[in-house]
């Protein structure tokens, strides 16, 4: 088949400079969702008809295998679907989709496909309250037309079948029944909707097909309409999550921009947010009002609540947090502790070493078995570049430690607490950097002079 993706809308009510189609939903455009979906059906081609926003929307997507037709000036949806005919093979039927409509699954649309055959096939469904939307007009059960709300009669607006927009139509009728669109409406356009007349008048067959839910249907054209789809889509993720096993404490407060993919007894506290590809393995918890971007955690490993980690690798049995933060390039061996207000970057730590509070450990590699005193920190920046610090197994960092990189700390090396290292630091013995220390006999605070 063809695909047709109609996503030139203008979305004023989104009161927004971003085209609408960009607006996110689960950490990705509007229009990718739509793209995906697609894509699913293995279509011969996918052309997405563009316009308000123009070359935004194209360099937003720049995979190989879309099409792009512009339309300017947005004359309305029959004129939209006109601008993709060059690109559409007439041979096979074409599917219309909205790119602000996201929530479409493939397998509704893999059965409005079969049930048009070789004539048309609309999507419709059933709402209490239709207000706004073109209605399904019959005739002795059969599809006659689609009457848009503004040009409706009180009788055509008393029917609640809707349309949805999603149709397949027979693309080599299509040059024609778009070709004689009028724009004698109440809005000046040129209704896609008005080719159901004009295949009735030919007599070609029109197919309805429901969907499993009327949220599938559900478009955006606001913000607060964003945010009901936003909470649909995450109640749906939600529930596959928990179908598998994970136990959610509340699954109306968490949100998955991304893939995640948890292993038997994952346990998830409230407001926590994952991003790309996030993978939990067996027994991990992750507490509350966490955020994990590009993560592998193994298994039994516990987060502890307000914890940020992004593109790191932790191995199992670890402890991180609360308040800790894993930047990118972070990876831990297993049973590795990184505690409270302890930040990790671009770092690799072996097993069992710990860095409990009050740390910055970036460009490092630690060896196993390695404790790390509070208020330590590896200065790797000089200003310019970034020097690496090399900490080797069962060394102890004393707190209030500073690593002057590039430097090297030795194999069972116990560096005393207040120390400046500029210089490696020997295997098996205590290093100390101090100031002496003295006390002045006699010494008085200065005082606060008072105006």
């Amino acid at each position: 088949m063809n695909v047709v993706i109609l996503a030139a809308g203008l979305g004023k009510r989104m009161h927004s400079d971003l085209p609408k189609v960009l607006h996110p939903l689960a950490g990705r455009p509007l229009l990718a969702h739509v793209i995906a979906t697609a894509q699913r059906l293995k279509p011969g081609v996918i052309c997405v008809v563009y316009g308000h926003g123009g070359e935004r929307v194209r360099e937003a997507f720049p995979q190989p295998g879309l099409a792009w037709a512009k339309q300017e000036p947005q004359l309305g949806t029959g004129h939209a679907l006109l601008q993709a005919l060059p690109h559409l093979n007439p041979k096979v039927p074409t599917l219309v989709l909205y790119g602000d409509v996201p929530l479409t699954r493939a397998e509704t649309l893999a059965s409005l496909c079969r049930a048009a055959g070789k004539g048309a096939a609309l999507l419709t469904v059933e709402l209490d309250d239709p207000y706004g939307y073109g209605r399904i007009i019959r005739s002795r059960g059969a599809i006659k037309r689609i009457v848009e709300e503004k040009d409706a009669t009180k009788a055509e607006r008393a029917v609640h079948e809707i349309n949805t927009g999603i149709m397949v139509l027979p693309t080599a009728r299509l040059k024609s029944w778009l070709s004689g669109l009028s724009n004698r409406n109440a809005q000046k356009e040129y209704y896609l909707t008005d080719v159901v007349a004009a295949a009735v008048a030919d007599k070609v067959s029109i197919q309805a097909v429901q969907p499993g839910a009327a949220w599938e249907t559900l478009g955006v054209n606001s913000k607060a309409q964003l945010a009901e789809l936003e909470r649909r889509f995450q109640a749906g993720v939600a529930a596959e999550l928990m179908r598998d096993g994970a136990t959610l404490a509340d699954p109306a407060r968490i949100d998955v921009r991304g893939s995640l993919v948890c292993g038997r007894d994952v346990s998830i506290d409230v407001n926590c947010v994952f991003e790309g590809e996030v993978a939990l393995g067996a027994g991990v918890s992750v507490g509350a009002n966490c955020v994990l971007k590009n993560v592998r955690v193994a298994a039994g490993t516990r987060i502890e609540p307000f914890c940020h980690l992004e593109d790191a690798d932790i191995g199992a049995r670890c402890r991180i947090g609360p308040y800790a933060r894993l930047r990118p390039g972070t990876t831990l061996a297993e049973e590795v502790h990184i505690g409270n207000f302890v930040e990790v970057k671009a770092s690799q730590i072996a097993a069992r070493s710990k860095a409990n509070h009050l740390a910055y450990v970036g460009d490092t590699t630690v060896g196993r078995d390695v404790n790390i005193g509070a208020g330590t920190i590896t200065c790797n920046y000089d200003g310019a570049n970034k020097h690496r610090t090399v900490i080797e197994d069962e060394a102890f960092i004393g707190s209030d430690t500073q690593l002057v990189a590039p430097v090297r700390v030795g194999r069972g090396a116990t560096l005393g607490a207040g120390t400046t290292l500029t210089k490696d630091a020997p295997a098996g013995g205590l290093t100390v950097s101090r100031a002496k220390q003295v006390t002045i006999p006699g010494w008085k605070r200065p005082v606060k002079i008072k105006k």
